[in-house]
């Protein structure tokens, strides 16, 4: 039985779909058991902050898009030959003409990328959200493509504010749809209108025709993510409902007509885990589809892993995939679902030596992929691989939305280590550089090299734990250290599950040593970010920063970064 599944794939991709046997049992299709003929894959295949992926096959490689929010360059692109291993290969949105996010708040920035070819070039389609909270949300959508996905990517084609996590869809008559949640501020209390369809025309570079509401969702509220798809004659759409929390799910519709109406599947919900509360994988939906050459059809989604009674996601959204099948029914089921799996069949296997390795980052070849800063398009004002080091130029206070010279990496573990050695000289206490276990300007851990107002170096550390989920600065700090008016000082940290120890060593001696209390390293999660329920989009990241607050961007010079995973037998949830 041949199908045509059209949206992420080469328009011209026919694909054969394994036919399932399956039984009926309160009116919804329950796979039957098949042989294992290959290793599970344990979930998630991206780990730590990746959220809202976008999936697409062209031949035999797979990509997945995901949000970045407000760390510059935009959208992560990984890619893979077999659905298990994956590499960070490019984020394409990496100029000023492309993306300028100073000034977006937390959180904001590039929402919901979504990535699809048409048989000839690459699509991608995103929003910079310039603001979130309150009734108003001003979300700018835009258009880029390029013939392949390393680039050059086009400047971006502006299409629409009315709504944000935008998507394309190519049908096999040449047209391209644009599809986007439609945001309302006069509804209450939820404003969430529904999903808006209008024609994209590529020569005129703009949307045309009439734009409609073609689906308002289910009771669970908060519909977006829209995803198109085309099989059998059947359009169907595949949208996120019920926020981003622990109510979170993916929703199906279908409709004969692109225009609709569109029926709703008759489990609603397709994969969610708001009625498991004890699942491994919670907070999981914002998904999207993709087909092996072989006809299996796999959905990715964001999810989450808490930890603790409280139930803090430290490492914020992850991409996690799932097998799916269609039923004789013709509606696309998941595989042991709606509830996620924490283990998957896909076509690849996967080491974990990889994922376990130490990563110690120099600085010879310029700066390491797997780091980001935060909104400017214009790095050169806040960093410098000269030299074979990382040197910042100190700008704003950590925490600015404007410019802030402020590198990191994502946080992948539960349990890690971290080291650097800074040479740093401020004059007074307005100047400060270190290093940092970061999540947002409410919340952060900052172990400073700076100075007292005599001139006298000496270490601080900056917290905003206590004063969650305020954004001052916790009172009292703990004591300062003084040290040494010159030399480079080893600075390190240790977060064991919730425990976060900062450590120290001046230049000449081996051992480290401890510095400051053992503080609470959940804070640094999605649902501690300074904002209400499903409001915090990120995930916990550990890099370097400095500030000058006299405006006189003194310098600090970074030898090398070193991140150490560790297997921490604690850790519930770990790969």
């Amino acid at each position: 039985m041949h199908h045509h599944l059209q949206h992420r794939y080469l328009t011209n991709l026919h694909i054969q779909t394994i036919p399932y046997r399956y039984f009926h049992h309160n009116t919804s299709p329950i796979l039957q058991a098949r042989p294992h003929t290959m290793p599970l894959v344990r979930n998630p295949i991206l780990p730590g902050f990746n959220p809202d992926p976008s999936i697409l096959r062209v031949g035999d490689d797979y990509y997945i898009a995901t949000s970045t929010f407000e760390w510059f360059p935009g959208v992560q692109i990984h890619h893979s030959k077999d659905l298990a291993n994956w590499e960070l290969i490019t984020r394409p949105l990496n100029r000023k003409s492309q993306l300028d996010m100073r000034g977006d708040p937390d959180s904001c920035g590039v929402w919901a990328p979504c990535l699809t070819h048409d048989g000839e070039r690459f699509w991608l389609v995103y929003t910079d959200v310039k603001r979130k909270d309150g009734s108003f949300k001003d979300a700018h959508n835009y258009i880029v493509h390029s013939p392949t996905v390393e680039g050059p990517w086009s400047d971006p084609i502006y299409a629409n504010s009315s709504g944000f996590d935008p998507s394309l869809f190519h049908d096999d008559d040449g047209r391209k749809w644009f599809v986007n949640m439609l945001w309302d501020h006069r509804r209450r209390p939820l404003l969430f209108a529904g999903i808006a369809l209008q024609e994209f025309d590529p020569v005129a570079g703009k949307l045309v025709g009439p734009r409609k509401n073609v689906y308002e969702g289910t009771d669970l509220g908060l519909v977006e993510g829209p995803h198109l798809y085309k099989r059998d004659g059947w359009y169907y759409l595949l949208t996120a409902e019920g926020g981003t929390a622990y109510e979170h799910a993916c929703t199906l519709a279908r409709s004969r007509d692109i225009w609709g109406p569109y029926e709703t599947h008759p489990q609603k919900h397709i994969l969610t885990s708001k009625d498991a509360p004890f699942a491994a994988l919670q907070r999981a939906g914002h998904g999207d589809l993709v087909e092996t050459p072989e006809g299996r059809t796999y959905l990715v989604h964001l999810t989450g892993r808490p930890t603790g009674q409280v139930r803090r996601c430290v490492l914020g959204r992850e991409t996690a995939i799932q097998e799916a099948y269609w039923g004789d029914d013709g509606w696309l089921y998941v595989k042991n679902g709606p509830v996620p799996s924490l283990h998957v069949d896909v076509p690849g296997t996967r080491s974990d030596d990889k994922y376990w390795a130490e990563q110690r980052y120099t600085f010879d070849g310029g700066l390491h992929k797997d780091f980001q800063w935060l909104r400017t398009p214009e790095p050169e004002r806040i960093l410098s691989t000269d030299g074979g080091k990382l040197t910042l130029t100190g700008r704003e206070s950590i925490g600015s939305w404007f410019e802030q010279a402020l590198v990191a990496r994502r946080q992948t573990h539960f349990s890690y280590d971290a080291e650097t050695v800074v040479d740093f000289s401020p004059s007074d206490e307005r100047q400060f550089a270190g290093l940092t276990a970061y999540y947002c300007r409410f919340n952060f851990f900052y172990l400073t090299v700076t100075a007292h107002s005599d001139g006298e170096r000496e270490l601080l550390i900056m917290s905003s734990e206590a004063s969650w989920p305020g954004s001052n600065l916790e009172t009292p700090q703990p004591d300062p250290v003084r040290i040494p008016k010159n030399g480079k000082v080893k600075l390190a940290l240790s977060i064991r599950g919730h425990d976060l120890q900062f450590f120290y060593a001046l230049e000449g001696e081996e051992a480290l040593k401890k510095i400051g209390p053992v503080f609470d390293a959940s804070i640094v999660s999605d649902e501690c970010g300074g904002h209400q329920a499903h409001g915090s989009f990120t995930g916990a990241f550990v890099g370097v920063a400095c500030s000058d607050l006299n405006g006189t961007a003194l310098q600090a010079s970074f030898d090398y970064f070193i991140y150490r995973p560790v297997q921490d037998k604690t850790d519930r949830y770990e790969i």
